[in-house]
C-alpha cells in the first residue's frame, strides 16, 4: 500500500488520461517498486523493470521500446554462436592486409600523395569477418551483396584484393597515381576503377543515405517482379564521426517504416573524428543507440572483447557497468594511451571497483583498454553480424567499438592526429611486424622502402581466402557489367510531339510528361521506366499515373483513399511503378542513383525519370549528382518549372537561373534546355539510344522544361534540324528574305525563344532590322564540343567547333538570350567569330507577373530589341539615336 501521509504528486503522464480498471492493483505494484528501491537500491529497481520490460516485449505485450541499454555488448558471451572459420588462418590474413595497407600508403607518401592508415587499422576485423563469412558475391543466383566501404578504409580493401591476386605490386604502387591510367584511386570511385568499386562513399554522409535507398530499390525490383533480390543485403560501413552528417541519418525512418531488414549499418565507433574525439564529453555509442532505436532500428552493440567477459562476471552489483556508462569518450580514448597505474587511479575509483582492479595484472588492465574492444575480435564481430542477418522486420545497426590506429604502434593508436599521419618509420614497421607475428625477415626491412608481403599464390592463406570467397559466390567488392541493351521504343510516342499541338498551348513540362507516359505503355521497355517525384506529381501533370502505374508502397494500400471515387484516384500498390518520395530531394536523388546503376548492380537496366521542382535539384543535392556521375548512373533528370521568370508569384527561392551553370560542371551530365515539344522528343529518343542502346554510355541527361503554356509547332523539315537539336544549335526562323536592312543573329534557349521571336517581329516592323532566330538546345554541349576541338587542334588535328561552323557566314552581331544568368550562354562566346553579347537573369529572383519580372531583368522582347539595336549601333550599322528612340518607345529606363 502507498503511504497515505505522502502528498500526491502532480499528474504528468499520459497514462492519467486512461481509466485505471484496478487502482488497488496498481498501487500494489508501485509499492513493490518502492520497497525494492529502499532495500536494494535504484539500480536493482531499474534492473527488475528492464527484465519485466524484456519479458513483456517477448510475450507480445505492446510496450514502448527502450532507447538505450547499458554500455556493454548486446550479445553476452554465453549466447555467442560458434565461429565457423579458422581463426588462426584468418588472423594471419588480416595481419597481411594490415601490413600491405600501411606499406602502400607509406610508399606513396614518399611522393607527398598522402593517404589514410588509421581507419582501416581500427576496422580490419569488421571487414575481414564479413568477407570470410557474410558478403555474398555475384557469381551465384541473384545480385550478391552491395558493399558501401568507408572511404578512408580503402587501402585495406586494396591490400585484400592484392592478396586475392586481383591487384599486383605495380597497381599498389600506383595508389593515388592515376594520370598514367594504371593507378588506384584514393577512395572508392567506380568511374576510376570500374571493375572493383560499385559505390562512391567518401563524400561523407552520402553512403548511408544511398545504402538505405539501394536496399529500398532492391525491394522495388523484387516487388515489381523484375528481379529476385531477396538474397541481396546492403552493408554500409561508416565512421562514428560521419554520423554527424545530416544525410547519414536522413533515411533511418524510411528504412524502419518499410521494414528493410535487407540493410545493415556497421558503425566503426573508434570515438575519433578527423581532428579529435567525436563526443568528447559524452558517449557517441549511447547517442547513436538512442537515435537508431528511436527511428525503429534493431541495435546490436559490440563494444568489449573477450577479456571484459571475465571481468564483468565479477561485477556483482553493477558498479563496473555503471562506471563504463559514465566515463566520457575522450577519457576512454585517454585510457588507451596511458599506463596501468593511471587506469587504476582514474577508472577503478573506490569500492568495489578498486577490488576488481586489485585482481588484475598491469598487462590485463592495458589489454582491457587497448586491445580488448568488440570490433577487434572476430568472435564478437561474427556474433553481431549473425544477429543482424538473422533479424527480421527491422534494419539493423552494429555499433562496434575499436581503437583508431590499432596495431600501428603507440605513436598512432588513439592519437588525435592519427588521421593526418600518413606513414610509418622503418622502426615502426619492425614493431608492427612483431606485433602481428608476420614472417618478414629483418633483411627485408633494411632498406629505405618497406616491402609488400605476399605469402605466394599457393600459400595456405591465399587458398583459404579464395575458398571462402568461392563459397560466398565470388570476389567482393566487384562491379560487373553484362551488356543488356534495351530495345528502342516504337516511333509513335515521339511522332506525336514531332507533329506539334496545333493551336493548343502546351507547356514543355506537360509535353515531356505526356511523352514519358506514352513510353511507359510500351510492353517491352515500359516496365523499365522508374518515375521518381519528390511530392509534386500534380504540379507536373503526372497524377494520371496514380491509378494506372500505381504508387510504389511495399505494404500495399491498407486504407480507402479519400478520392477513391474519382478517375485519377490515389492508388498505392506493392508492385506500383511510380515512386512518390515525399518532400525529400536527397532521398529522391538516392533512389534515382540506385535505379540509374541497376544495370551494373543487378544486371537490369532501368530508366529512371527524376522530375523535380525548379532549382531544387543541382542546387539542393549537387554532391549527390557528382556521386551519380562517379557511379556511372544513367537516366533522365528533369528540372521542371524551370527558369528564373516562368514561376509567376513564387519568388526568389523558386526562381532558377543557375542550374544549367551548376550542371555544366558535371562531366557526366548531358544538359539540354529545349524550347519546343519536338526538341524534347528528339533529345529523349537519342538519350535512350546513347544510354540503353548497343553501346551504352555512362552519362545521364538533364533537361529543363517550363510551366508556361506556349504554341508547340511541328518539327521543321530536314535532317539538319535533328542534328542541330542534338549538337545544341540550329536556325529556327530566318529573317524575311524580301526585306533589306542591317542584320543580327538572335540565339535563344528554352522559353526565351518566344521572346526572341517577338523581338524578331518588332525589329522588322519598327526598326528595319532583319533578325535570324536560332534555337540553342544546349549551351553546355556546344561548349564541350568546342573544347574537344581545341584539344584536337593542340594534337595537330584540324577541327572547327560546331558552333563556329553553324554560325559561319551569319551576318551581323550575335545576341544570346535565355532565362538563365548570362554565364550560361556566355559559355560559347570565345568560339563565335561575330561580335557576341548576351542577356540573362542575373541576380536574385522576385515575385510578380512574368511580364513584369522579364522587364525587371531586361530579357523581354522589347529589351531584346533595345539590346540588338545597341549592338548594331556599336558596329556602325545603325544611327545610335535609334537606340535612344527604342528606349523611349518601350519605356526602357535605367
Amino acid at each position: 500500500m502507498t503511504d497515505p501521509a505522502r502528498p500526491a504528486e502532480p499528474s504528468t503522464s499520459e497514462l492519467d488520461q486512461l481509466p485505471d480498471r484496478d487502482a488497488e492493483e496498481t498501487a500494489e505494484w508501485q509499492a513493490s517498486l518502492e520497497a525494492v528501491v529502499r532495500t536494494a537500491g535504484p539500480d536493482r529497481a531499474a534492473y527488475l523493470l528492464r527484465r519485466v520490460h524484456a519479458y513483456a516485449t517477448k510475450a507480445g505485450v505492446p510496450v514502448p521500446a527502450l532507447l538505450s541499454s547499458d554500455y556493454i555488448n548486446t550479445i553476452p558471451a554465453s549466447a555467442q554462436p560458434d565461429y565457423p572459420g579458422d581463426l588462426a588462418m584468418e588472423a594471419r590474413i588480416t595481419a597481411l592486409n594490415r601490413w600491405n595497407a600501411a606499406a602502400m600508403v607509406t610508399r606513396g607518401s614518399r611522393l607527398g600523395l598522402g593517404g589514410h592508415i588509421a581507419t582501416y587499422a581500427s576496422a580490419a576485423w569488421l571487414y575481414e569477418v564479413g568477407f570470410h563469412h557474410f558478403f555474398r558475391g555475384k557469381e551465384r543466383d541473384g545480385s550478391g551483396d552491395q558493399l558501401y566501404v568507408q572511404g578512408h578504409a580503402s587501402p585495406g580493401i586494396y591490400a585484400r584484393v592484392f592478396l586475392e591476386g586481383r591487384l599486383h605490386e605495380r597497381e599498389l604502387d600506383g595508389f593515388r597515381r592515376e594520370a598514367d591510367g594504371h593507378g588506384l584511386p584514393s577512395y572508392p570511385h567506380p568511374r576510376r576503377l570500374p571493375w572493383l568499386w560499385e559505390f562512391p562513399t567518401v563524400s561523407m554522409g552520402l553512403g548511408p543515405l544511398a545504402a538505405v535507398y539501394q536496399a529500398r530499390f532492391n525491394r522495388y525490383l523484387h516487388d515489381r517482379g523484375i528481379k529476385d533480390t531477396s538474397g541481396s543485403r546492403v552493408w554500409a560501413f561508416l565512421g562514428d564521426g560521419e554520423m554527424d552528417e545530416p544525410e547519414s541519418t536522413a533515411a533511418l525512418a524510411l528504412a524502419a517504416r518499410e521494414g528493410l531488414d535487407n540493410v545493415t549499418f556497421v558503425v566503426n565507433c573508434n570515438l575519433q573524428r578527423l581532428d579529435g574525439p567525436v563526443r568528447s564529453g559524452s558517449k557517441i555509442v549511447q547517442e547513436l543507440e538512442g537515435r537508431f532505436r528511436g527511428a525503429g532500428w534493431n541495435v546490436v552493440k559490440s563494444l568489449w572483447g573477450e577479456a571484459w567477459d571475465t571481468v564483468l562476471r565479477h561485477d556483482t552489483d553493477g558498479s563496473l557497468v555503471r562506471r563504463l556508462g559514465e566515463v566520457p569518450d575522450a577519457q576512454m580514448q585517454t585510457y588507451a594511451t596511458r599506463d596501468a597505474a593511471y587506469i587504476r587511479t582514474h577508472f577503478f575509483t573506490g569500492d568495489p571497483l578498486s577490488g576488481i582492479a586489485a585482481g588484475l595484472s598491469d598487462a590485463q588492465l592495458l589489454d582491457l583498454f587497448g586491445e580488448s574492444r568488440g570490433g577487434h575480435e572476430p568472435l564478437k564481430v561474427y556474433a553481431a553480424y549473425r544477429a543482424a542477418t538473422e533479424h527480421r522486420g527491422q534494419p539493423t545497426v552494429v555499433l562496434a567499438q575499436t581503437v583508431k590506429g590499432h596495431t600501428l604502434g603507440q605513436g598512432f593508436a588513439s592519437r588525435n592526429a592519427n588521421h593526418q599521419m600518413k606513414k610509418l618509420t622503418m622502426d615502426q614497421f619492425r614493431d608492427m611486424r612483431d606485433a602481428l607475428d608476420l614472417p618478414i625477415p629483418d633483411s627485408a626491412l633494411s632498406g629505405d622502402l618497406v616491402p609488400y608481403w605476399h605469402p605466394g599464390e599457393n600459400s595456405p592463406e591465399v587458398l583459404y581466402l579464395r575458398d571462402r570467397r568461392t563459397a560466398l559466390g565470388g570476389p567482393a567488392p566487384a562491379r560487373v557489367v553484362v551488356p543488356k541493351p534495351l530495345k528502342q521504343p516504337p516511333a509513335r510516342p515521339f511522332e506525336a510531339l514531332y507533329k506539334g499541338f496545333g493551336q493548343q498551348e502546351v507547356a514543355t513540362t506537360m509535353a515531356l510528361v505526356r511523352l514519358v507516359k506514352d513510353l511507359m505503355r510500351d510492353e517491352e521497355t515500359g516496365p523499365r521506366w522508374v518515375p521518381i517525384i519528390p511530392d509534386e506529381a500534380r504540379t507536373f501533370g503526372m497524377e494520371s499515373l496514380f491509378p494506372t502505374a500505381g504508387i510504389y508502397a511495399p505494404l500495399g494500400q491498407n486504407y480507402e483513399p479519400v478520392d477513391a471515387d474519382q478517375l485519377l484516384h490515389y492508388r498505392e500498390a506493392r508492385n506500383g511503378q511510380l515512386i512518390d518520395e515525399g518532400i525529400t530531394e536527397a532521398g529522391s536523388m538516392a533512389e534515382f542513383t540506385a535505379a540509374a546503376t541497376s544495370y551494373a548492380t543487378h544486371g537490369e537496366p532501368m530508366i529512371p525519370f527524376y522530375i523535380f521542382y525548379a532549382m531544387f535539384g543541382f542546387q539542393r543535392t549537387g554532391d549527390q549528382f557528382w556521386a551519380l556521375g562517379d557511379q556511372m548512373g544513367r537516366g533522365f533528370v528533369i528540372g521542371a518549372t524551370a527558369g528564373r521568370t516562368t514561376m509567376t508569384g513564387e519568388g526568389l527561392q523558386h526562381a532558377d537561373g543557375h542550374s544549367h551553370l551548376l550542371a555544366s560542371t558535371n562531366p557526366a551530365a548531358v544538359s539540354y534546355d529545349p524550347a519546343f515539344a519536338y526538341e524534347i522528343a528528339v533529345i529523349v529518343k537519342d538519350g535512350l539510344r546513347r544510354m540503353y542502346g548497343e553501346r551504352p554510355e555512362d552519362v545521364f541527361y538533364y533537361l529543363t522544361v517550363y510551366n508556361e503554356p506556349k504554341r508547340q509547332p511541328a518539327i521543321p523539315p530536314g535532317a539538319a534540324v535533328e542534328e542541330g537539336i542534338l549538337r545544341g544549335l540550329y536556325r529556327f526562323r530566318e529573317a524575311d528574305a524580301d526585306t533589306t536592312g542591317p542584320r543580327i543573329q538572335l540565339l535563344a534557349s528554352g522559353t526565351a525563344i518566344h521572346w526572341a521571336l517577338e523581338a524578331q517581329q518588332l525589329l522588322s516592323l519598327h526598326w528595319g532590322v532583319r533578325a535570324d532566330v536560332w534555337s540553342v538546345t544546349s549551351w553546355t554541349e556546344l561548349r564541350r564540343d568546342a573544347l574537344d576541338a581545341d584539344r584536337a587542334r593542340l594534337r595537330g588535328e584540324e577541327r572547327v567547333p560546331y558552333v563556329t561552323r553553324a554560325l559561319d557566314g551569319a551576318a551581323g552581331p550575335v545576341l544570346a538570350v535565355s532565362d538563365w544568368m548570362r554565364q550560361v550562354p556566355d559559355q560559347i562566346s570565345q568560339w563565335v567569330a561575330q561580335d557576341y553579347s548576351s542577356l540573362g537573369t542575373d541576380g536574385f529572383g522576385l515575385s510578380d507577373t512574368r511580364d513584369a519580372v522579364r522587364r525587371y531583368f531586361r530579357v523581354d522582347a522589347e529589351s531584346i530589341v533595345v539590346a540588338a539595336l545597341d549592338r548594331l549601333a556599336l558596329a556602325d550599322e545603325i544611327d545610335p539615336a535609334m537606340v535612344a528612340k527604342a528606349r523611349d518607345r518601350y519605356g526602357w529606363k535605367g
